[in-house]
């Protein structure tokens, strides 16, 4: 299992509800959290089989932007 990190936009509850179904059905994301109080809003995904870029990609279509760090 990999742990991938990534600056973000998601910045409330409000994004976050917005971001799950995304998150939630992408295949081998075990778990994932986004630190909101973190200055840069740091998602973290645990993953198995999957890219930091089909993570990002994901994220970019439920509206947010999320940067590799």
């Amino acid at each position: 299992m990999e742990t991938i990190k990534f600056k973000t936009n998601i910045k409330c509850g409000g994004c976050i509800a917005t971001v799950t179904p995304a998150l939630n059905v992408l295949n081998g994301v075990y778990k994932w959290e986004v630190d909101i109080a973190n200055v840069d809003k740091i998602l973290t995904v645990e993953a198995e089989g999957l890219s930091a870029q089909e993570v990002a990609d994901t994220v970019k279509k439920a509206g947010f932007t999320a940067e590799q760090v």
